[in-house]
């Protein structure tokens, strides 16, 4: 270790997939690191989902920042709001006017939702990114089947009873699925007026099939095992108009009063933050070795980047490519600490993609290897609780799916904020 590297600052924003992995991959390097995020925990994004339909709960996906590099003394962990970049002074600016200086920046800042130009929707379809927005479903959902018990008009009672998932990729197929079992195997032995095994759960998409990145053979399988498990689908035909009292689709309105966003996202402002132009969904181009042009101290990764693979196509925002992102860019930056040559350009590896659709139904795709149904979910559950970090979550994850496995109840149903006498699930009124 030279003393030039312990005067090297290197500062992460962002402390998803690819901000984790940059820091990891910098252990022993001998850089001051600064690891910034607006959120005191690391999200295990792809099984939040499973928080908003009352399978897991919010402790068993998160972890707090702090206790991960509790042991790493050259890391630096603030809870702030990054406002903007001054790449010409090399300073983050964070919110109160506070600011950090860099020797390297490392953008982690992934996605948000997407609305297409129609931003008030939000706040009738949230969509699925943060904790905040799985409780938030959660306790919709939840109202919804508790108001309907006490409504005595029919009419009424059907559009409570009447769920849209609006986007059909992994998350959107993954929360119709659950969203359906609940309904339809787990409450309904638990109300007195209404049979909840009655409600329609829509799941609706602009394009011709369901999980449209999968095989047309693993789509379809979705779609059957979908349509078996009782949700309805509407494909080809876009969302025109998300109101209160429900969904237009085409020019067909759908009396709905719960309704959830899985159709679009958009990149975090850091391309404004750099002075970049974005690409159409506010990503920043990086070159091949992830580094902003004219900026090679600066680098990018995760969903807030724009990277081509190796065939051109850009890398899917998921979170096997941000880690390994985040990988290359600490070898990189080591690289660059002990006057190594660099290491070449990013090649992607893609490791595959899996969803869910319910108990005993999965679809994965692996290079040759397409597998469905009961083997499927067991792959997919798998690796999913292989990602988690630390035993303590895995362990607790694995019985919280043994658990529902077995015995068909979610462990999970706690409506947390608001009160069942309030509109909850109207959020106008």
């Amino acid at each position: 270790m030279t003393r030039s590297n312990t005067d090297h600052h290197v500062v992460v924003i962002g402390a998803g997939f690819g901000g984790l992995q940059t820091v990891r991959g910098l252990k022993g390097s001998g850089a001051r690191i600064t690891l910034i995020d607006q959120r005191n925990h690391h999200l295990f994004q792809p099984l939040l989902y499973q928080v908003a339909t009352t399978i897991l709960a919010t402790s068993e996906i998160a972890w707090p920042i702090r206790s991960l590099f509790r042991d790493r003394q050259d890391v630096t962990t603030l809870l702030a709001r990054v406002d903007g970049v001054d790449t010409a002074a090399q300073l983050v600016r964070l919110g109160a006017g506070s600011i950090v200086s860099y020797d390297t920046l490392v953008i982690a800042t992934g996605a948000r939702h997407a609305y297409f130009g129609h931003d008030a929707w939000e706040a009738v379809a949230p969509g699925l990114k943060t904790l905040e927005d799985a409780t938030t479903i959660r306790r919709r959902l939840l109202l919804a089947f508790e108001r309907a018990e006490r409504e005595p008009d029919a009419e009424a009672r059907r559009a409570l009873l009447t769920f849209g998932v609006i986007g059909a990729g992994p998350t959107g197929v993954e929360l119709a699925g659950i969203i359906a079992e609940l309904a339809k195997r787990t409450l309904w032995p638990e109300f007195r007026n209404i049979d909840t095994r009655e409600a329609r759960i829509l799941l609706i998409e602009a394009g011709p099939r369901v999980l449209a990145a999968f095989p047309e053979e693993l789509s379809a399988y979705a779609a059957r095992a979908l349509e078996q498990s009782g949700v309805e689908l509407l494909l080809g035909t876009p969302v025109s108009d998300c109101a209160p009292d429900g969904l237009t689709i085409g020019e067909t309105f759908i009396p709905c009063r719960t309704a959830v966003w899985a159709a679009g996202v958009a990149a975090s402002p850091a391309s404004t933050w750099l002075g970049v132009e974005g690409d159409r969904a506010g990503r920043v181009p990086v070159k091949p070795d992830l580094s902003v042009a004219g900026h090679p101290e600066i680098f990018v990764i995760g969903d807030t980047a724009s990277v081509k693979a190796s065939d051109g196509t850009l890398v899917p925002g998921i979170a096997p490519a941000a880690k390994q992102q985040g990988t290359y860019v600490a070898r990189t930056i080591r690289n660059r600490l002990f006057g190594r040559p660099p290491s070449g350009p990013f090649r992607y590896r893609h490791q595959g993609n899996l969803a869910t659709i319910g108990k005993n139904a999965a679809v994965v795709h692996m290079g040759r290897l397409k597998l469905r149904g009961r083997l499927a979910w067991w792959v997919w559950g798998v690796a999913h609780i292989f990602f988690l970090i630390g035993t303590r979550s895995r362990t607790a994850v694995a019985w919280s799916w043994l658990w529902t496995y077995l015995t068909g109840q979610h462990s999970a149903r706690l409506i947390t904020q608001g009160t069942a006498g309030q509109n909850e699930s109207n959020p106008t009124a």
